[in-house]
């Protein structure tokens, strides 16, 4: 018995979980339907908590380096203490709410490269190893986010990369403490000035706060320079525009800001360089936060995501 009560501890013959998605795919301001299933172990185990959690990849700046680290950025218990019996199976319905500004990680069932979300569940198990399982998440684009990037599109960008800098942009509301960037090659109409574009979007529900980063191409004697642009439309505009020529214009404007940006003081730097400006009052982003903040550093591949990078994080198919 005491053997057995050791075995335990360690995770052996205790509970396991396993969570099952409706559907794995969602929008930013929807939810994630699904359930979690608990079977008991050898032994009536007391269960403290089931946590739901999201996570994801993040870009972090650090003294002349940059990493890549795991971050969880919502979080919500589906129960509270229980008594789990030997063998006893047990299914936990939930409906997750999704946050308005979660990343996008598909556009027209493609994965955007460089993106990864999961859903993961906690099994916390009293004085025993806690159980975990992670489930891949798809989370694509709202109506209005369609739209803009379908006008990238015909314009003649073609797509690059898209990651998560933590990071906050100031002048805009901002919940989380990241935010993704979309990389575009730039189009041949724009190639004289402008080598590629990042955009990025802010979304509530109210609307989105759409930031362009414009990397413009150095001269004969000049070095190359950023540009910025922030823009806010809302989601009742999605099919009342003509993208196309808003986004046009939008490029347009940013790429002609240069000269008040760089008296303002704005502009230096390459592409991680954080001061970026928009008009007088101008913007800076990825403000310096804690190592706190949410950022599972310790855990970061064996028990955040139990695989490696070059795995696709090792998510359950």
């Amino acid at each position: 018995m005491v053997f057995k009560k050791m075995m335990s501890a360690f995770g052996v013959g205790g509970p396991s979980v396993d969570t099952v998605l409706t559907n794995p795919n969602t929008r930013p301001g929807l939810t994630l339907d699904g359930q979690v299933n608990l079977l008991g172990g050898d032994a009536a185990a007391t269960i403290e908590q089931v946590v739901l959690s999201l996570v994801t990849r993040v870009e972090i700046e650090g003294h002349d380096t940059e990493y890549a680290g795991i971050m969880e950025f919502h979080r919500m218990a589906v129960s509270g203490p229980l008594q789990l019996a030997p063998k006893q199976q047990l299914a936990i319905p939930f409906q997750l709410p999704v946050p308005w500004e979660t990343p996008i990680t598909d556009v027209y069932g493609q994965r955007l490269h460089g993106m990864t979300m999961g859903l993961r569940t906690e099994l916390a198990v009293a004085r025993a190893v806690d159980k975990s399982d992670l489930d891949q998440v798809a989370v694509h684009p709202l109506p209005v986010h369609e739209r803009i990037l379908e006008a990238f599109q015909r314009l003649g960008f073609r797509f690059k990369h898209a990651d998560l800098e933590r990071g906050r942009i100031h002048g805009v509301q901002q919940t989380l403490p990241f935010y993704q960037e979309i990389e575009f090659y730039a189009a041949p109409q724009y190639a004289q000035t402008v080598t590629e574009v990042e955009l990025t979007f802010v979304t509530s529900q109210r609307g989105v706060d759409v930031v362009l980063e414009c990397d413009k191409r150095g001269g004969f004697l000049s070095s190359g320079h950023d540009t910025f642009g922030r823009y806010h439309v809302s989601h009742a505009d999605a099919d009342r525009v003509d993208w196309t020529q808003v986004v046009d214009g939008w490029l347009r404007e940013t790429t002609s800001h240069y000269g008040g940006l760089r008296a303002a003081g704005f502009g230096h730097g390459g592409h991680h360089g954080h001061g970026r400006g928009h008009g007088v009052g101008g913007m800076v982003a990825g403000a310096a936060l804690g190592v706190a903040g949410g950022m599972i550093a310790g855990e970061l591949i064996e028990d955040a995501f139990e695989g490696d990078l070059g795995e696709d994080f090792g998510f359950d198919e």
